[in-house]
């Protein structure tokens, strides 16, 4: 069995024994500990301070000249380094057309991988509860950017 099968495994017992059912991974944690469960190895200093300078440069942002509207400062491109999948950083000023297809074809695929898994969640939620109104979940995204796109714009004339 895997280590996350083993997690897994371990989460449908707390809910049996607690009886929750909106679960907080921390109590999850705290728990276990009890439990003896054996707890992971915190990451190294480097390995923090690198997170946390990624978090940072993904949530930096900056505003574009001509429309005022924000982009990401820096772009995150996955490479391949032996078994780990790591990311570069690079800044969307400095960035490529090369860097940038790789930075948005993998952020595409997220929202890819995200979409098609709400859909399978629905799916079941459906077979599951028949008698239920069915949950629409439009995947066009178009009409949504649009409007979020409008809203700044807005927002940036009432505070302008």
């Amino acid at each position: 069995m895997s280590k996350r099968q083993e997690r897994q495994r371990f989460l449908r017992h707390y809910k049996e024994v607690t009886g929750e059912q909106e679960i907080d991974m921390h109590k999850v944690a705290a728990f276990a500990k009890s439990h003896g469960w054996k707890m992971p190895t915190p990451p190294s200093d480097v390995d923090m301070l690198a997170k946390l300078f990624a978090d940072d440069a993904q949530a930096e942002r900056k505003y574009d000249k001509q429309t005022g509207k924000p982009y990401r400062v820096y772009q995150a491109i996955p490479v391949r380094s032996g078994q780990l999948n790591l990311f570069v950083y690079v800044d969307t000023d400095e960035a490529t057309r090369s860097q940038m297809m790789k930075s948005t074809n993998h952020r595409r695929e997220q929202i890819v991988t995200d979409a098609y898994s709400l859909t399978l969640d629905l799916d079941h939620w459906h077979s599951i509860n028949p008698s239920e109104e069915q949950i629409e979940l439009p995947l066009d995204l178009t009409f949504d950017v649009e409007l979020r796109k409008a809203a700044d714009d807005e927002s940036s004339d009432e505070t302008g």
